[in-house]
C-alpha cells in the first residue's frame, strides 16, 4: 500500500550538517589535536553516515533521485571515514596526516558525484544548489590538498563549513514548511509563489490530491 512520506532530506541534511561542520572546522584549523579522531569517528559514522544513508533509502519512496544520489554517496563516505578514524585511533592503521593520494582520489570521485547533483538540484531551488555547489568546490580543494598542495585543505575546510551552514538552513526551511504548512524560510524556488514567508509552498511535502502514491520529489 502506497503511503505519503515526510521529507527524508530533513534528516539527511541535518546529519550532513553535523558531520561536515565538525570535520570542516577541524580541517580549517579552528580546533583539534592528534587525538581528535577519537571524538570524531563515532559521530561522523552514525549521524553523518548512517542517518544520511537511511535518508537516501527513504528518498527512493519520495522519488527524489538527486537526494538518493547525494545522501547515498556522502552517507557511505562518512561511514567509511568514521571507520578509518576508528582504525587509526586504535592503532590498526597508520595516520595519513595531511597528504594521502588514495584519499585525494576518493575526493575526486565525491566531487564528480556532487557536481552532478549540483546540476540536478539547480532545477529545484537555490538553497540546495548552494549546499551542493560549495560541497563540490570543497571536495575539489580537499582532493588537491590531500594530493600534497599546501593550504588547499584549509580552504576546503572553510568551504565545508559554508556548505554545512547552507544544509542547516535548507533542512530547517523544509522542516518548518512541513510543520506550519506554509513557507517560513524561503528556499529560493524558481516559482516565486510559495517561496515567500507565510505563503503555502508551491509543492507541499505530501502527495498531491488526485495523485495518491505518485508524488515526485520532496
Amino acid at each position: 500500500m502506497l503511503t505519503p512520506v515526510a521529507a527524508p532530506s530533513v534528516l539527511g541534511l541535518f546529519g550532513f550538517f553535523a558531520a561536515t561542520i565538525m570535520v570542516g572546522s577541524n580541517l580549517a584549523g579552528w580546533w583539534g589535536t592528534t587525538s581528535s579522531s577519537l571524538e570524531i569517528f563515532s559521530f561522523a559514522a552514525m549521524f553523518g553516515g548512517l542517518a544520511q544513508l537511511l535518508a537516501a533509502m527513504w528518498s527512493f519512496r519520495a522519488r527524489d533521485v538527486a537526494a538518493v544520489a547525494v545522501h547515498g554517496a556522502w552517507g557511505s563516505f562518512w561511514l567509511a571515514y568514521g571507520l578509518q578514524n576508528l582504525l587509526v585511533a586504535t592503532g590498526k592503521l597508520p595516520a595519513t596526516g595531511n597528504e594521502s593520494v588514495p584519499l585525494a582520489w576518493w575526493f575526486i570521485g565525491l566531487a564528480a558525484v556532487t557536481a552532478s547533483v549540483t546540476l540536478a538540484v539547480l532545477a529545484d531551488n537555490l538553497a540546495l544548489f548552494a549546499v551542493a555547489g560549495t560541497l563540490t568546490a570543497g571536495s575539489i580543494l580537499a582532493a588537491i590538498g590531500y594530493g600534497g598542495t599546501s593550504g588547499a585543505l584549509t580552504a576546503a575546510g572553510y568551504l565545508f563549513v559554508i556548505s554545512a551552514a547552507c544544509a542547516w538552513y535548507a533542512a530547517t526551511a523544509m522542516m518548518l514548511a512541513g510543520s506550519f504548512g506554509r513557507t517560513i524560510l524561503p528556499l529560493g524556488t524558481w516559482n516565486r509563489k510559495g517561496n515567500l514567508p507565510a505563503e503555502r509552498p508551491t509543492h507541499p511535502i505530501e502527495y498531491a490530491d488526485g495523485m495518491p502514491g505518485a508524488k515526485v520529489g520532496q
